[in-house]
């Protein structure tokens, strides 16, 4: 019996988080993970713990009953997803710090091994494949399948970002097979965009410059910016990836203000830098081709030390 299932039948309560900012994949494994014990672990109490969840991923099992305040309670095993250090789960490390037994899951090449028992697995896409590998595949239902499915789409940018592997594929289309529909997952969650999340990637595009003879490319949208365009940090989705995909691009890197002195910074490499290496350096996290960090600075001076960093590894 592996220690996944063991830990799982040996606790009455359970609770489950990711990092904060949950992206797809965050999400996906949280609530796959919730919806794969409550199926087949009668008795089994599951709660997930997450920041405000994206309004487009509310159709999947259990978004609407995610708690975002932290509360008092102790558990017998706490489950941490998709996440490289404790910091990211800073709202909830309280209870994390409480729990009878803690266990990480998670693909991050940068994760720092937290948790009592711990499986990181950095060949894999995302965090919901990896729970795939850990779940029966015969025991995984709908409902699970469409969380799982819904990660990996997202960590692998529907399947075009150099982590999707053969492997990747093949789990995703046993997924498939259960009965999901794709296009509501893919067109829904993904490509879909609101009217002010366009308006946001128009203004990103025209303040995007080049550096290094076209090597890097850049661009902000600074406080005055966001508040103008009514944008929070859930409508920057998809910027950086539009950026990465510039034509002789070897790095891409985005920064939006959180508020007046604080950038959130996303990188992306098309192979020839590590961006996890940089984002490290700034108690970032990420994978060797997707990383960020967030940083107390002015908008000029994040610019400098970012381009200075990429400009060592070219």
């Amino acid at each position: 019996m592996n220690e996944f299932i063991s830990s799982i039948e040996a606790a009455d309560t359970i609770a489950v988080t990711g990092h904060i900012h949950p992206d797809g994949d965050c999400i996906g494994s949280c609530l796959g993970l919730r919806q794969y014990i409550l199926d087949n672990y009668p008795g089994k109490s599951v709660t997930v713990y997450l920041e405000s969840i994206a309004p487009e991923f509310l159709f999947l099992s259990g978004a609407d009953s995610v708690k975002q305040e932290t509360e008092s309670k102790s558990y017998d095993l706490f489950f941490v997803l998709d996440c490289s250090s404790l910091d990211r789960i800073e709202p909830y490390l309280s209870m994390y710090e409480r729990a009878a037994k803690t266990f990480c899951i998670d693909h991050h090449i940068s994760s720092k091994g937290i948790g009592q028992e711990y499986i990181l697995k950095p060949q894999a896409s995302a965090t919901c494949e990896v729970l795939y590998e850990l779940f029966e595949t015969d025991r995984i239902s709908l409902s699970c399948a469409y969380c799982l499915y819904t990660g990996i789409v997202h960590d692998t940018g529907v399947f075009k970002h150099s982590n999707t592997t053969k492997q990747t594929m093949e789990y995703a289309g046993d997924l498939i097979s259960k009965g999901i529909n794709t296009s509501k997952v893919i067109d829904e969650t993904f490509y879909q965009k609101t009217f002010v999340q366009n308006r946001v990637m128009g203004q990103a595009l025209v303040n995007s410059r080049l550096y290094e003879d076209g090597q890097i490319i850049l661009s902000y949208l600074n406080k005055d910016e966001m508040q103008a365009l009514g944008a929070d940090s859930g409508d920057t989705n998809g910027i950086i990836d539009q950026m990465r995909v510039t034509k002789g691009v070897e790095a891409a890197v985005f920064l939006y203000a959180l508020d007046k002195d604080t950038y959130k910074v996303s990188m992306r490499s098309n192979g020839r830098v590590n961006v996890a290496a940089i984002s490290e350096e700034f108690s970032g996290g990420g994978h060797v081709r997707a990383a960020g960090f967030s940083m107390k600075a002015g908008l000029e001076e994040v610019t400098g030390i970012v381009l200075s960093k990429i400009r060592e590894q070219l």
